[in-house]
This record gives C-alpha cells, sequence and structure tokens, in this order.
C-alpha cells in the first residue's frame, strides 16, 4: 500500500532560536519513499543533518523571530503486514547483551527505574521472561493508566504516572519503559506518526504518537 506522510508545523519565537527537529523518515524505510517533497521552511532558512548517539536523523536550524512553519510531504509503500508476533522470543542474559542495547538498561530523565525496580520485581518477577513478561508489562501498564488529552503534563514522569494513573501515549511508553528495564529487558523510546489506517476517520489534524521497542531473541 501507499501511504501519505507529512507535517506542517508553525511556530512563534520571541527571537532567534536555535531549534533540532526529529522529523525525518527513518534510516531503515528511506528505500520504501515513493516521492517527497524537500524540507521546506518559512521564513527560508538554511537547515543540515546530523546523526545523534542514538542513530537518530536530526535536523538544525535556527527560527527567526515571529512565526514560522517547517513542512515536509512524502508518499512511502508498505506491506501493511502488522508487527510479528512471537510467543518464542527470549529475554537475553545481560552478559550476553549486544554493547549497543546496554545504555537501554539505565535510568533516565522520565525513566527511574530505581523508584520503580521494587514493583517491578514483585509483579513481573513470577512472569515467565521473554515475550510473556514483556506483554505482562504491557498489559498493566495498559491497565494502571487512563488516557486523555488533558492528562498531557511535558514534566511527568514514568514513576508519577503510575501514581497518578493518567497519562497519554508518552506516559504509557515511559512507564512501560521502565518497568522492562528495571527487569534487565533493554527498551527504548520510539515516536512517529499516529496511524489512522484501519480506524474510523478522525476530522482532527493528524498527530503524533509514542511506544516502546524493546531487546528479545
Amino acid at each position: 500500500m501507499l501511504i501519505r506522510l507529512g507535517y506542517e508545523i508553525a511556530i512563534d519565537c520571541a527571537e532567534a532560536t536555535p531549534v533540532i527537529s526529529l522529523l525525518e523518515i527513518h534510516k531503515e524505510r528511506q528505500a520504501d519513499i515513493k516521492r517527497q517533497t524537500r524540507v521546506l521552511t518559512s521564513p527560508s532558512v538554511p537547515t543540515r543533518l546530523y546523526h545523534d548517539l542514538y542513530g537518530n536523523t536530526c535536523r538544525r536550524f535556527t527560527a527567526p523571530g515571529g512565526g514560522f512553519r517547517i513542512l515536509y510531504d512524502a508518499v512511502v509503500e508498505d506491506s501493511g503486514d502488522t508487527d510479528e508476533v512471537n510467543p518464542l522470543a527470549r529475554q537475553v542474559p545481560v552478559a550476553e547483551l549486544p554493547d549497543d542495547v546496554l545504555c537501554y538498561l539505565l535510568g533516565s530523565r522520565y525513566c527511574e527505574t530505581d523508584h520503580l525496580s521494587d514493583l517491578a520485581w514483585q509483579v513481573f518477577g513470577p512472569v515467565p521472561s521473554g515475550w510473556a513478561r514483556v506483554q505482562a508489562i504491557v498489559d498493566y501498564v495498559h491497565n494502571r493508566l487512563s488516557f486523555g488529552y488533558g492528562y498531557a503534563r511535558s514534566t511527568r514522569t514514568a514513576a508519577q504516572a503510575h501514581e497518578e494513573r493518567v497519562g497519554v501515549c508518552r506516559d504509557f511508553a515511559h512507564l512501560a519503559i521502565t518497568l522492562c528495564r528495571c527487569m534487565n529487558i533493554p527498551a527504548r523510546y520510539v515516536n512517529g506518526y499516529l496511524g489512522d489506517i484501519g480506524v474510523p476517520v478522525d476530522p482532527a489534524p493528524m498527530d503524533f504518537s509514542a511506544w516502546l521497542e524493546v531487546f528479545l531473541d
């Protein structure tokens, strides 16, 4: 199938402001692009790309004071297949993990593993390791939190979301990531477009969404 994607983001700056955007199509999907515009800014300003420590493609530019827009439009080809379900996927012992995933076991600004470690081991320690344990974590978060756009708060951490029992997509992702990391399962935060395929038509503008990726063998 062909999927059209893009964005038009408007911001207003009190003065010239350095900006980093993480809005590029993932490098693994570049070959699937059938057509695309270049990234446009209004007013036009120079932009350049670089890759951060996690492999993300980032775009740097300076937005001038006043109104500013950044625009992009593309069509990509996709099989339409859903993610693979593999109940036999196993949890890799920490000693055998690849070097490049070890960082996804660490606590971070929004994922306070030290605050939730005891809870995680109490709840998920008895669950078989691997796919079943990750699914149990995802189910727990789904049942623990209530979703609502009105609950959005940029400073909310995983532990706070667990305590408050509310949140938006980022809070669901942060809590699941934290619980996975507490159980020595590498997990990382991912964001992208909120899909509108196979669901009722929503007249509201397209939105971004957040989810997690977990490392299993």
